[in-house]
């Protein structure tokens, strides 16, 4: 009998020990943002987050209109997306962090925490982007960025729930529904 709760005490530590080094949330993160200041994630604890990769040159781009509409509704609920500007796609984010911030806000009057412009897919691709795409890190679902503004779903624990594919806007009733739940 002793032996057994020996061996059953051994497990449960060595379950709850692998979970916890591989269990990760987004709150491990801090980025830059395009005025080069440091973005720590920790700080959105409580939150839900949309994380989306963004370009200014696609047939997704007047999504940013749907984007600051969806901010600006629901921020005083607890709620915030975070663009990561992107050139992966047919180079469609050529411009420098300056030039993405000027074409934010001058077009769509972005107000959104927008991050200094990384790689969302390859060899470079950025450590948050490994943690949003890859199941070991995340939890979820393994994933690839199929192309500018995918979403990425994560709840008030900074934990993945949803990946969005680009073309579902960020007005769909899937995610007005995630947000009012």
């Amino acid at each position: 009998m002793k032996q057994r709760a020996i061996v059953f005490a051994l497990f449960l530590f060595m379950t709850i020990t692998m979970e916890s080094q591989t269990k990760q949330t987004i709150y491990q993160f801090k980025v830059e943002d395009l005025s080069g200041k440091t973005f720590d994630f920790a700080t959105l604890k409580g939150k839900k987050i949309m994380i989306v990769n963004t370009a200014s040159k696609c047939g997704h781009t007047p999504q940013y209109k749907d984007l600051e509409a969806l901010y600006e509704k629901y921020k005083s609920k607890n709620f915030v997306i975070v663009g990561f500007p992107a050139n992966n796609f047919l180079w469609q984010e050529p411009g420098t962090n300056a030039e993405i911030a000027a074409f934010c806000k001058k077009n769509y009057g972005v107000t959104f925490p927008m991050m200094a412009k990384i790689s969302v897919k390859g060899k470079d691709i950025h450590e948050v982007y490994q943690f949003l795409t890859q199941k070991a890190k995340n939890g979820l679902e393994d994933s690839k960025v199929e192309w500018n503004f995918q979403k990425y779903l994560l709840n008030e624990k900074g934990e993945l729930v949803k990946v969005i594919a680009p073309r579902t806007l960020p007005t769909d009733k899937e995610i007005i529904d995630w947000l009012t739940n």
